[in-house]
């Protein structure tokens, strides 16, 4: 299992982000580059899953410190 690196603040823009380039993937089916609104599937995971894979491979953690 990943190690969670993805705070509160951070999961939930993640999470809205997602969702909102999920939505226009089905709201703009007319829209010539349609297909680059999956990308939204990336920051819903992550999201999810509490973990990103590049923020481990640059070290950076936006989970608060536990004491």
């Amino acid at each position: 299992m990943l190690k969670s690196n993805v705070g509160g603040i951070d999961r939930v823009l993640r999470i809205l982000v997602g969702l909102a380039l999920l939505a226009g993937f089905f709201l703009n089916a007319e829209a010539s580059y349609r297909w680059a609104y999956l990308i939204g599937v990336v920051p819903l995971l992550t999201g999810l899953m509490g973990s990103c894979p590049l923020y481990s491979i640059f070290g950076f953690n936006s989970c608060p410190m536990k004491k």
